[in-house]
């Protein structure tokens, strides 16, 4: 029996990685550009954080944590997702000492146990950014124009920002009330899921997918005619934010968010070439989360976005493949061991070589150079060795010529 991957699970292999390698790094640069510093958070925690910070009633919480019992009989949960964890380290180590504004991100692996499907895996990755601090409207914007830049560095110009608020605890009470009222004149036709959210979170049958759904709460109630006059202005301003770094938007009132955390600012950027699971990013407000697990009073806003979906739309032949340095083809037993310190030297001096172990062909040796995209070859067999001389061979021109071993890397680093 051949083991394989479990289900919803998938390798990234050579030839892909290098986009991901390539996203990181342009993502990465981007938020350092804006301030953003790297947290590493762990893959698991005490699963309270996420039961008390997403919310019990949550569909991620209900049905799609990995959660088991450590040896200690303690209930512990991978990860499946990184604002609750940013938020448990940030008042664990007391970031908030002396910083009004911290602005951490995350890169790293979530898990939910979903019904895998095109851009919906069972362990997926996520880039995220947190600011934690400032309740000002314009910091939504600032976090907006981020993605946006760095969309646009990626070179993903077909994504769409749609944008919403969910209120707050003032004024989404009313709103979750209407809302109660209205679906309960439609239970029977509902889906049987949001037959149950009604009571429990009825918020998110707003985001059903089910078509009879999506019909019904077209007439529903808007959460703008129950703003209060705290939502109204920050929603209000982030537009006009938005608008003023030409930053196009769409509202969108059925977009809410799955997790109990988020108020106010609610946002997702979406492509048409993705299919049903169309978020490439998404996030928003979330100011009493910092209470809730236990800090002190503190607003914040963040987001993430997927890189599956994100790798898929990025164009492959951007990303050049990191060229070979040199291939070192050797003849002989007796070269081996010279060649194999001529790589290594090679290689402490910052080249990326490669070289043949086994005793075959000069010409099996080319053309294994060739597929791996060496720039140079570098020959040595054993009439070379007795002269202290190898070949050096130019992959693009065809030229070679005969060279003292000692100069070979100063002849590379002038010739790269």
């Amino acid at each position: 029996m051949n083991i394989r991957a479990i289900k919803g699970i998938k390798d990234v292999l050579p030839g892909t990685v290098e986009i991901w390698q390539w996203i990181e790094g342009e993502t990465r640069k981007r938020l350092e550009d804006y301030g953003f510093s790297e947290i590493k958070i762990p893959i698991f925690e005490i699963t309270e954080l996420f039961t008390r910070g997403i919310g019990e009633t949550t569909d991620i919480v209900e049905k799609e944590m990995y959660t088991f019992e450590d040896r200690d009989g303690k209930k512990i949960t991978l990860r499946p997702e990184g604002t609750a964890s940013v938020v448990r380290a940030y008042i664990e180590h007391r970031l908030f000492d002396g910083n009004p504004l911290a602005k951490l991100y995350y890169i790293g692996p979530m898990f939910r146990h979903e019904r895998p499907q095109a851009g919906r895996l069972r362990q997926f990755y996520q880039i995220g950014a947190e600011m934690l601090g400032s309740q000002a409207p314009l910091v939504d914007v600032e976090l907006l124009a981020l993605l946006n830049d760095l969309f646009s560095s990626l070179e993903i110009p077909t994504l769409a920002l749609e944008i919403n608020t969910v209120g707050c605890e003032t004024c989404r009470p009313n709103f979750k009330k209407a809302l109660q009222g209205f679906l309960r004149d439609f239970i029977t036709v509902l889906c049987l899921n949001c037959q149950r959210r009604i009571d429990t979170n009825p918020l998110r049958v707003l985001d059903c997918k089910e078509e009879g759904c999506r019909k019904i709460t077209k007439s529903a109630p808007s959460i703008q005619s129950y703003l209060c006059p705290s939502c109204k202005p920050h929603f209000n301003t982030v537009l006009d934010g938005l608008s003023h770094l030409e930053i196009s938007y769409q509202i969108n009132p059925r977009l809410v968010r799955g997790l109990d955390y988020y108020t106010k600012t609610a946002f997702e950027f979406t492509s048409t070439s993705l299919g049903a699971q169309n978020a490439v990013a998404a996030g928003g407000r979330y100011d009493g989360l910092v209470q809730t697990l236990g800090g002190p009073e503190t607003p914040g806003i963040g987001f993430a976005l997927g890189m599956e979906r994100l790798v898929s739309l990025v164009k492959k032949e951007k990303i050049s493949p990191t060229s070979l340095s040199c291939f070192i083809a050797v003849l002989g037993e007796k070269a081996q061991k010279t060649a194999l310190s001529i790589a290594t030297q090679l290689r402490t001096n910052g080249f990326r070589v490669e070289m043949e172990h086994q005793n075959t062909s000069l010409k099996s040796q080319m053309r294994r150079a060739n597929k791996l995209g060496a720039r140079y070859v570098v020959i040595l067999g054993e009439d070379e060795l007795q002269r202290g001389k190898v070949t050096l061979r130019n992959m693009g021109n065809k030229e070679q010529n005969e060279i003292e071993i000692k100069d070979l890397s100063a002849i590379l680093a002038k010739e790269s």
